[in-house]
């Protein structure tokens, strides 16, 4: 059984209510060993008018101060571990390796919500206007190549192809070899700065499949990456270990032995 979801987010999320204590909960009744928090903190993230409470701002210190508690409370019943998704995106990949240093993180996700601060978040139909669907996708993950040029500040990169959940029609069925020269770049820079990347299965219930499209799995592996986590993306408790069954079976029918957890920075290899 994998033993945690290494990607959820609580009331400290923009995008989230759930009570902290509710998912160490649920954590325990799923049987974990470890309960991890990731909560969402993107840089000068360009706030909506119409979602202006959709900041993506973590409060870092409130942070720590609640999950640092919590870990007391808790320990020799489950250990509770304090990650971050920290939004990357080249105008601010720079200034994600202080903050990276600047506490005791056990494990930071770097993803890709925005392609650039003028560009916007494929969440919103903006993106892609004026664009075809492949320039949109190529043009998202370029900027996350990019990005892994720029900063290390972070242990996996998430869900890869982000940008397929929200196309306005919907083709999330995309043509992996139309981008397959972009991830041969994205996927060997991540190798090299030891960097992993996740299975998001929150991707199962979007658009019918985990990120990454199963085509970068098998590169991945084929150039030698090892290092993968699998998280849910939970915002309810309710979704927390959504889809592991399928994650599992994928990564033995891909030919891995191990996933990843981390502690204190440092990637833990699991047998599957």
């Amino acid at each position: 059984m994998i033993a945690t979801d290494m990607h959820v987010h609580s009331s400290f999320s923009s995008d989230s209510a759930e009570n902290p204590e509710a998912i160490i909960s649920t954590a325990i009744s799923k049987g974990f060993s470890y309960a991890y928090f990731t909560d969402h903190h993107d840089m000068d993230f360009p706030v909506s008018p119409d979602n202006p409470e959709m900041d993506f701002q973590l409060d870092f210190d409130s942070y720590f101060e609640k999950l640092l508690d919590l870990r007391e409370q808790y320990k020799g019943i489950i250990e509770v571990r304090i990650g971050v998704e920290q939004g990357i995106c080249p105008e601010t990949a720079p200034a994600i390796a202080a903050l990276s240093n600047r506490y005791p993180f056990d494990f930071i996700i770097g993803s890709s919500h925005l392609t650039s601060l003028n560009n916007g978040d494929p969440y919103y139909p903006q993106y892609y206007h004026g664009k075809t669907n492949t320039e949109a996708y190529r043009e998202y993950f370029a900027s996350e190549a990019e990005n892994v040029r720029l900063t290390d500040g972070f242990d996996v990169y998430g869900h890869l192809d982000y940008a397929v959940r929200y196309c306005p029609d919907a083709s999330s069925i995309y043509n992996f070899k139309d981008y397959q020269d972009i991830f041969e770049v994205l996927l060997k820079r991540l190798i090299e700065r030891g960097k992993g990347i996740e299975i998001n299965t929150s991707g199962i219930e979007k658009i019918g499949y985990p990120h990454p499209h199963i085509e970068a799995l098998k590169l991945y592996k084929e150039l030698g990456g090892e290092i993968i986590t699998i998280g849910s993306d939970a915002h309810k408790k309710e979704n927390i270990g959504f889809g592991f069954d399928t994650a599992e079976k994928l990564l033995q029918d891909l030919g891995f032995k191990y996933y990843t957890v981390f502690k204190d920075r440092t990637a833990e290899f699991i047998k599957l």
